[in-house]
């Protein structure tokens, strides 16, 4: 049977060999220390705790993880505060001012895949979710965010110039897969336009979709050197969903081989006066 928070703390006075009163008088002695009686915990206060269901202060809370010897984080688990999973409620709050993030400084675990299968290769864009074989618990925080059902991570493989330079071979995307559908519109910027994670019969791309009757139009970035691919759909191509979120390094990536070509479109040029207008 699984047990409160009140009782637990009662199976640990009681593994202790603690009684009320020696409960009491540790306490006091805390609230002492601190000039605060907020940390002394009375006999009928710690029953209700117990056996009422109250819920303990966190000055209390204090005094009972000095006086149990447990750590403070641990019992606040026993009311269902875990604090490995701050990160996970982080993007709740946008702060409007650039800052250094203290929030995960003090996370110490978290799940992360701990084994790949084995045919994961850094060459080729992958849904990272179906190449993990097995989740553990490790000290690394933000990964933890990894076990969400709702997204799925994709990696864009060394090989995957699709979507260049704004989404580099070697980035890694948060892919919401409720948003499935491909979406119609006029977009200011390209970094408005939603971009998809695809999953095609020869494995998976990032880019932007439309769809034409039957079929799906994967279109890659004006500067990258892959070209408009048009496949069935669904038969061909399936949408998992749109890449809402990214982590990359940036400077790694260079496309030598590749010139861009310039973003000023041929109508806005012949509306140039001067040698650039007769150019056009």
């Amino acid at each position: 049977m699984q047990l409160n928070g009140g009782q637990r703390l009662r199976a640990l006075r009681e593994t202790l060999g603690y009684r009320m009163r020696d409960v009491e008088l540790a306490s006091s002695q805390i609230a002492q220390r601190f000039e605060s009686e907020e940390f002394a915990i009375p006999p009928s206060r710690l029953s209700d705790i117990e056996t009422k269901g109250i819920i303990p202060s966190i000055f209390r809370l204090y005094s009972f993880a000095a006086i149990y010897r447990r750590e403070y984080r641990e019992l606040l688990s026993f009311y269902g505060l875990e604090l490995d999973g701050i990160s996970a409620d982080i993007s709740f709050g946008r702060p409007q001012k650039s800052h250094v993030s203290e929030a995960s400084s003090n996370v110490r675990q978290v799940r992360m895949p701990t084994r790949l299968d084995p045919g994961f290769s850094l060459q080729k864009t992958t849904d990272l979710r179906r190449a993990i074989e097995q989740w553990g618990t490790v000290p690394m925080a933000y990964l933890g965010l990894f076990a969400d059902d709702r997204y799925t991570y994709g990696y864009i493989g060394s090989e995957d110039f699709t979507m260049y330079p704004i989404l580099p071979p070697g980035s890694f995307v948060q892919v919401d897969e409720a948003k499935n559908k491909v979406g119609e519109g006029t977009w200011r910027s390209e970094y408005e336009r939603p971009v998809y994670f695809v999953e095609m019969r020869e494995g998976y791309t990032c880019c932007w979709c439309s769809i034409k009757r039957d079929a799906i139009v994967l279109q890659p970035h004006p500067l990258s050197p892959v070209a408009v691919r048009v496949l069935k759909y669904p038969q061909e191509a399936e949408i998992l969903g749109q890449v809402v979120g990214v982590a990359m390094r940036l400077g790694d990536w260079h496309y030598s081989d590749f010139q861009p070509t310039p973003k000023v479109r041929p109508a806005l040029i012949r509306d140039v006066p001067g040698q650039l207008g007769k150019e056009a």
